[in-house]
This record gives structure tokens, C-alpha cells and sequence, in this order.
């Protein structure tokens, strides 16, 4: 079983950046296809894009095309979103997930093992 914890939230100013870290521990972090997703208030959690196994391919939603970057390292156990030109629209609670396939996985309930979740506030 995988344990996913998130960090790197935080407050930024509309066309900032953040890069939030994903660490994994419990499982063979390469037997996952990782994604990302958020939640903000009063809405329902969204996916933003996905990384296979190795990283070779990534995927990410027109919401966050050419702004945000999802890459990983199976030597750390770790994936990034990195995310550049923060819109106040950015701002909500950023959640990464594991699914057990090598293939990207975009569907939400594919996804077994969730992390806690980070704040990500954009001012404006």
C-alpha cells in the first residue's frame, strides 16, 4: 500500500510559481502511474493531468496546458507539479494520487491511494 504526501503549498501572487512534491513511501513507486488533482471551494475535485511510470509520457488538462509540468523521479519516489503563471482560478487544495498501471490514468476513480492534500492560494 502507497502513502502519498504532498508539500509545497502555499501563498503566491498571480504569475508566480510554485512547485509542489508528491513523496511516496509503503510501495514499489514505479508499479504507479501518478496523477494530480484540486479541489477548490464549493467545487468538485478536478483533474489537472497524469504521469505514467517511468515519466515518459505526461498528460495535463487545457486548464493548466503550457502553465503546469508534471514530472517524477523513481529513484526519490517522487513526483513534481510544477506550476508557473498562477491565476487566482489556481487557488485550491492540490491533491496527488497513485493508480496501480503504467499507463496515464485520467479517470479519478482508477486512482487507489490519495495524499492529503496541499493549499494553494493565488492572490490576485
Amino acid at each position: 500500500q502507497v502513502q502519498l504526501v504532498e508539500s509545497g503549498g502555499g501563498l503566491v501572487q498571480a504569475g508566480g510559481s510554485l512547485r509542489l512534491s508528491c513523496a511516496a513511501s509503503g510501495g514499489a513507486f514505479s508499479n504507479y502511474a501518478m496523477g494530480w488533482f484540486r479541489q477548490a471551494p464549493g467545487k468538485e475535485r478536478e483533474f489537472i493531468g497524469a504521469i505514467n511510470w517511468s515519466g515518459g509520457s505526461t498528460y495535463h488538462t487545457d486548464s493548466v496546458k503550457g502553465r503546469f509540468t508534471i514530472s517524477r523521479d523513481n529513484a526519490k519516489n517522487t513526483v513534481w507539479l510544477q506550476m508557473n503563471s498562477l491565476k487566482s482560478e489556481d487557488t485550491a487544495v492540490y491533491y496527488c494520487a497513485a493508480a496501480q498501471t503504467h499507463i496515464i490514468v485520467t479517470n479519478f476513480k482508477l486512482y487507489a491511494y490519495w495524499g492529503q492534500g496541499t493549499q494553494v492560494t493565488v492572490s490576485s
